[in-house]
């Protein structure tokens, strides 16, 4: 392939410094893949951070072609933390330093931080990998003792890398730094077949003649080491080892969360990075790695600072875990280096690239489309737009189309410069002799770029659409791809061993697990089902349509039929009448739905995407779903009833936003339903904040309103001077009239009474109607996995966003005062949940003892509204730093200054109730805890 940029000149020796300016755009991953595909070596780009390094990758994917990118992850955790990496990126770390010693060309991407850690010598990654070939002589229990030390789980299922089980002649094992676990079976002692199998369905799909498994831990976990181990730590640190649960946990073969910041002590000697590549590896450093590099060394001198003391977890010194800033500077100067540096470097060599034109497709006053056209009728060379998806790329075409504008379509980056004439275009005509000139394709690329010579401009929808459109690279996970929400409903079909299951002509039985059968000559896999009375049943999976999880109590007080019995029978007929009743329940609302037609609304979705750009965090993936089906139902001819299900603090709220703003927009009113008068208030202020500079007026109906409010709002309504309305079941009332209500928008339904739901019911019928819940109601599930209620689901949590830990424990001064301590200390804010009014007061006095620096209020539902408005008002303005409350906090409260629950007598509570109040806290990137006291720790069993 042709270079398309001179890249500046590299270092030709470690004593020679060069420096570049940074390119523009994304043109900084074309640059590096230039750079790689003409170094005669490895090319390691080092980043500022974990972020960078992964948008970096994806896009260096577009532009390498056949050369091979790799990254050494992170491991996402702080330094000191008492947490193990995900499996996952242990995996990919070790895959990486596995692949490194063969890589003679190709890209590195690590963020500073990584290249400063000290890991495991080249000899327990390389030396301790093994091939398993077919026809290979394979001892079982020596295997699983061999995988054991190796760092390998064994589990009843693998699932994740570093998993393996055994069932009879069958060894299950997910390798390190594979992207699917295998089946290896044997026959005797001799391996018979491999093949590898989808974790979720537990089928085997590809046969292989060989895998290769890598150990799974970054330290061995054999014997010898173990006493290695703890020998260092009696040596290392002056302790009593029958009170160090990390020395007696390794004694007893458990591996303790955060082992691997004691990785010395497993080796003699440890490594860095460096130790991994070859000499002529050339490093290309990013804007701010140096500063990163000493800001990273400063914070975790200060948590070693903070942990040093500490008998129980001893830590090890900085220097033992990582390279200080200096020695990583010693390291890259005995190296070939390039520094990206700003242009005002009087040393700094220009890149040769120039930022990308804005050329939005949809500019006030103009028609689609005008500057795009503009522009390519005035540039000399070649232009190739870039979708981050297929369905992107349609609607792209179907735009520009409607501009009079037709870009060819071609596969990738490379098809776009090597494109042949002759081809057909995307209209079905053939190209001109000229090389494709306007192009399109799917791509995952931040930001375009523009190249004088030769001439060529890359457009991603970020010029086109502006600065709030999502990449596919914002749509993964920390680890790996992101759950799809579809996938997720698919996984409510998964099977564990012992759950309830269904076959349709059987009745309830216990799931056993899949077990390989020779039926009639012929290998085949089949579902294992238990009956009543020892009966059990073998489903081939080609019959698995007529097998479902059960879903009806909880699995625990499932029945167990018997075969051949007639209880299945009967519980089907009574079934089958209840579903009769609902039907015709269901039907005559959707007959109505259907009758009514209704008119579709005139959404303005450049509008709603100026609205959406004032969101101030980025969407998730899930959220961007949700709203652009909620979009679709709005503009539809009937009317919509869809579920937005998402765990407390995922961003349902700012769906319910975008739909209210169309269907504000659109000349419609909006009531928003609440189940709480506090929740009305909260989602009230913060329609009203995001409403402030657009033409939405919005008000709300609660308790804190005088009678004499209330009467001048609801003839506000009914005139049409409100556009949304907020407030609790009051707004079902005869008495409040709207003049053209078009959306209702639902928040906790399964809070509301059985009244309140009667006449949800109905408005389904007139209007659309929009539900948000984290723990919906059986009916509302099952009818949307019935597909009659439409439903999303926001299963990704907003970046930066920890979980919660949470800990169950008796009541203890101690650990109140070292939690509200722990919390005030940060500047936080904490709720102290208490949910007897009698003896709140009592409560708070012993608090104020207990740490006399806190500030504390109290907030439950018997006080004068106006008295419990104040305080929340306080709380949120940060007046005061301990809410103690009752459940009403259990909605809506919204303060990410608040990090820290203690809920008292937290068996009182159900779980989906500790899971709404534990959702009060996390709602933003502080680490979040959530403290469950009880009276007595052992009267709480494991169900």
């Amino acid at each position: 392939m042709p270079s398309l940029i001179k890249h500046p000149p590299l270092p030709t020796t470690p004593r020679q410094r060069r420096y570049w300016t940074p390119p523009h755009g994304s043109a900084r991953a074309l640059l590096l893949a230039e750079v790689a595909r003409s170094h005669a070596g490895l090319v390691v780009v080092v980043t500022r951070d974990t972020q960078r390094a992964q948008a970096l990758e994806t896009e260096l994917g577009v532009f390498a072609g056949n050369l091979p990118v790799l990254q050494f992850p992170d491991w996402e955790t702080l330094p000191y933390d008492a947490f193990s990496p995900h499996p996952e990126i242990v995996s990919q770390r070790i895959a990486t330093l596995y692949r490194l010693p063969g890589v003679k060309r190709g890209v590195l991407v690590v963020p500073v931080a990584t290249l400063m850690q000290r890991i495991a010598p080249r000899s327990h990654i390389t030396g301790s990998g093994l091939m398993l070939s077919k026809g290979q002589k394979l001892d079982l229990a020596s295997e699983q003792r061999r995988l054991q030390a190796s760092g390998y789980h064994h589990v009843p299922q693998v699932a994740e890398p570093g998993d393996f089980a055994v069932r009879g002649a069958l060894l299950d094992i997910f390798p390190t730094g594979t992207a699917e676990p295998y089946r290896i079976e044997l026959f005797d002692d001799e391996v018979d077949s491999i093949r590898s199998f989808d974790p979720e369905t537990q089928r085997s799909q590809q046969q292989v003649d060989k895998i290769e498994l890598l150990p799974a831990r970054e330290f061995p976990l054999t014997d010898e080491a173990a006493r290695t181990f703890r020998s260092n730590l009696r040596e290392r640190f002056p302790i009593d080892v029958r009170h160090c649960p990390l020395y007696q946990d390794m004694k007893e073969g458990v591996t303790p969360g955060g082992i691997e910041y004691y990785l010395p002590l497993f080796f003699e000697q440890t490594a860095t990075l460096f130790d991994y590549l070859a000499d002529n590896a050339l490093f290309v450093l990013g804007e701010g790695a140096n500063e990163a590099a000493d800001q990273f060394w400063l914070q975790t001198a200060a948590r070693y600072d903070q942990r040093a003391h500490d008998t129980e977890r001893p830590v090890l010194a900085p220097t033992e875990l990582y390279l200080p800033p200096e020695k990583l500077r010693e390291q890259l100067n005995k190296r070939l280096r390039v520094e990206v540096v700003e242009t005002t470097h009087e040393h700094a060599v220009d890149s040769a690239t120039l930022p990308a034109p804005e050329l939005p497709l949809n500019r006030k006053g103009e028609e689609p489309g005008t500057s795009l056209k503009h522009f390519l009728s005035s540039y000399p060379g070649r232009v190739l737009i870039v979708a981050d998806s297929a369905g992107r790329r349609e609607a792209l075409i179907d735009t520009l189309a409607a501009a009079g504008l037709k870009p060819q379509n071609v596969e990738s980056w490379q098809a776009f410069l090597a494109r042949l004439p002759g081809e057909s275009s995307n209209d079905g005509k053939e190209s001109s002799d000229e090389p494709t000139r306007f192009a399109i394709t799917i791509a995952s690329l931040e930001q375009g770029f523009a190249l004088n010579k030769p001439a060529l401009t890359v457009l991603t929808e970020r010029e086109l659409y502006g600065e709030r459109v999502r990449t596919e690279r914002d749509r993964k996970r920390r680890r790996g791809t992101a759950r799809d929400p579809e996938a997720i409903i698919r996984d409510l079909t998964e099977l564990t061993l012992g759950a309830p299951i269904v076959h349709v002509d059987h009745g309830v039985g216990r799931y056993q697990g899949l077990v390989s059968m020779d039926v009639g000559g012929m290998d085949g896999e089949f579902l294992t089902i238990a009956y009543a009375k020892g009966d059990k049943l073998y489903v081939p999976v080609s019959q698995l349509g007529l097998v479902s999880r059960y879903s009806g109590t909880a699995p625990e007080l499932a029945p167990l039929h018997s075969l051949g019995g007639d209880a299945w029978e009967r519980a089907r007929r009574k079934a089958a009448e209840k579903v009769r009743d609902v039907a015709a329940e269901l039907l005559a609302i959707y007959a109505q739905r259907q009758a009514r037609g209704g008119e579709p609304m005139s959404i303005d979705r450049q509008l709603v995407e100026e609205f959406g750009s004032t969101f101030p965090f980025e969407e998730t993936p899930d959220q961007e779903s949700a709203i652009e089906a909620v979009l679709d139902d709005l503009a539809a001819p009937r009317s919509m009833d869809r579920v937005i299900c998402g765990d407390v603090g995922f961003g349902k709220t700012e769906v319910a936003l975008r739909a209210a703003f169309a269907t504000a927009t659109a000349g419609k009113q909006v009531a928003v339903l609440v189940p709480t008068t506090l929740l009305a208030q909260q989602h009230y202020s913060n329609f009203a904040d995001r409403f402030a500079d657009w033409p939405v007026r919005v008000d709300v109906l609660s308790r804190f309103k005088s009678a004499k409010e209330v009467s001048a709002a609801l003839k506000r309504l009914a005139d049409g001077q409100i556009d949304v309305i907020v407030g609790t079941h009051k707004l079902l009332q005869a008495d409040v009239k709207f003049k053209n209500l078009g959306l209702v928008i639902v928040d906790e339904e399964q809070r509301f009474g059985v009244r309140q739901k009667e006449q949800l019911k109905k408005l389904r019928a007139e209007v659309d109607l929009l539900t948000l819940t984290a723990t919906p109601i059986p009916r509302t599930l099952n009818m949307a996995m019935a597909g009659l209620r439409d439903l999303s689901l926001i299963a990704t949590p907003p970046a930066h966003r920890s979980a919660v830990r949470t800990f169950i424990s008796a009541w203890d001064p101690a650990l109140i005062r070292e939690a509200l301590q722990r919390e005030l200390s940060r500047g936080g804010q904490v709720y102290y949940l208490h949910n007897e009014v009698q003896s709140i007061e009592r409560t708070v006095r012993e608090l104020e003892a207990l740490v006399p620096e806190a500030r504390v209020r109290i907030a439950h539902g018997q006080m004068p509204e106006r008295e419990l408005e104040g305080v929340m008002a306080d709380f949120h303005r940060q007046r005061f730093n301990v809410l103690v409350c009752t459940t009403i906090i259990e909605t809506g409260i919204d303060i990410p200054t608040a990090n820290t629950i203690i809920i008292d007598r937290a068996d009182h509570f159900g779980l989906a109730q500790l899971h709404q109040l534990r959702g009060r806290v996390g709602r933003s990137h502080h680490r979040a805890y959530a403290y469950l006291v009880v009276p007595d720790r052992k009267s709480i069993t494991a169900d």
